[in-house]
């Protein structure tokens, strides 16, 4: 691609060469420069977009004896080039599964779990070691190199602590997990991971708690990508608070309240430097915030939709929920994941401007996506849904088998947790 721009940069100047000498003798030559950079630019997002419009089938996975909910994805890093790479899912069984990353064979299973599994993280520099976090109080390390059942870590809250969501940072340094409301009390704990791999079944205690920047359940935590010490939580209160851990208490850690002003249902980091925060809720509205303008008298809110389904034309197939966003490093852009009951994929593209609708991947699930892992190393898309499927997507890929599984009717298990609270956003946390 850069390549190419480079090709077509030339060629505009070889082209117009005359007229580029006539501005340049009255001084007007740096008027026509920036438009061939834009012009570049804009051709380079367009390739990606088109790229992703053409992800196809690459492999799916052999359906297991136990159909469940695909609720969560994570995948590993490769420890060095050429190594195998692995793809841990959380699902609605209280199971996790591990397949190999390139072919979706299945290697093993962790089951037994005594609470509601609220997903899954591979370490970042170790490709081997994986955490979940389980609605009894506990965000469990795993070995997947190993095929004992015991975790080789254990991080245990308080006694009262039901965990919905957790993360773990970039330096693999801190585990943080989010509370379910008890009674007036919802926590953010932390955990030193240090040392995950030499003290095997040892339980860790937590290193402490942010108590009072939320008011409802914690439904979703995100570590910033390259910065270790910065955390962004979102909650059923219809808070996205940013904190800095660094700082010695809550008060001082808390550097930024937005408000989406709906229960939150995902959110991630975006931008140049990943200064941008974004957020979809349970109602299906879409929030996108610029922390490099708090200090600026510039507003931070770039995007505020409070229902995607009506704003973004998906052609005959509709859609009917988001699942998360996607930043595109190389695009610098942010793009979001939807769907239908169908299980027909919509790529959204983000900008400041509104939404617009990129492609749809179809043929590939029967029923409603829960789960995707987007891997910037092949430009690859896996995904998981409510049949069961895990599916690995890349451009322009033919799927060796055309096996179609039908659409499972099993309850699931994150419905029954999930509350909405529809309270008046007076009663909320300002």
């Amino acid at each position: 691609d850069v390549i190419a721009g480079f090709l077509y940069a030339i060629l505009i100047l070889v082209v117009f060469h005359p007229v580029v000498d006539l501005i340049d003798n009255f001084n007007l030559t740096y008027k026509y420069a920036p438009l061939i950079i834009i012009t570049f630019g804009m051709t380079a997002v367009e390739k990606v977009e088109e790229q992703l419009a053409g992800l196809r089938i690459a492999r799916r996975c052999v359906p297991s004896e136990e159909p469940a909910y695909l609720l969560d994805i994570d995948t590993s890093t490769a420890a060095q080039p050429g190594s195998s790479r692995f793809v841990a899912v959380s699902c609605s069984n209280k199971s996790i599964r591990v397949y190999d990353r390139e072919t979706l064979h299945f290697l093993r299973e962790y089951s037994g779990h005594p609470g509601i599994l609220s997903g899954v993280r591979f370490a970042h520099a170790c490709d081997s070691v994986v955490f979940s976090a389980c609605s009894e109080g506990t965000v469990k390390c795993w070995d997947v190199r190993s095929a004992t059942q015991k975790p080789v870590q254990v991080f245990s809250g308080y006694p009262s602590n039901v965990f919905m969501s957790f993360d773990v940072s970039c330096n693999d340094l801190i585990v943080c997990a989010g509370t379910e409301k008890v009674e007036k009390d919802t926590f953010l704990v932390f955990w030193d991971a240090r040392g995950i791999t030499d003290c095997a079944s040892t339980t860790k205690e937590p290193l402490g708690v942010y108590s009072e920047s939320h008011n409802d359940d914690i439904t979703k935590i995100c570590f910033h990508p390259i910065e270790p010490n910065l955390v962004v939580s979102g909650s059923t209160d219809g808070l996205v608070n940013v904190f800095d851990i660094n700082k010695d208490n809550e008060d001082d850690a808390l550097i930024s309240t937005c408000n989406s002003d709906s229960s939150v249902s995902s959110l991630g980091w975006s931008g140049q430097d990943y200064k941008q925060v974004y957020c979809m809720t349970h109602d299906e509205g879409f929030c996108w915030w610029d922390m490099a303008q708090l200090d600026t008298e510039e507003p931070i809110t770039l995007l505020h939709i409070l229902d995607v389904r009506e704003s973004v034309c998906a052609e005959n197939h509709g859609l009917h929920y988001l699942v998360g966003g996607l930043y595109h490093e190389k695009a610098g852009k942010l793009f979001l994941i939807g769907g239908t009951s169908t299980g027909n994929i919509h790529l959204i593209s983000c900008g400041t401007d509104g939404l617009s609708l990129v492609g749809t991947l179809c043929g590939g699930h029967s029923a409603t996506v829960r789960s995707f892992c987007w891997s910037p190393t092949d430009e690859s898309l896996l995904t998981g849904g409510e049949d069961a499927q895990l599916l690995l997507w890349k451009p322009g890929a033919v799927e060796r088998s055309l096996t179609k599984k039908a659409s499972l009717k099993i309850s699931s298990s994150v419905q029954k947790r999930v509350r909405v609270h529809h309270t008046s956003l007076k009663s909320r946390k300002k």
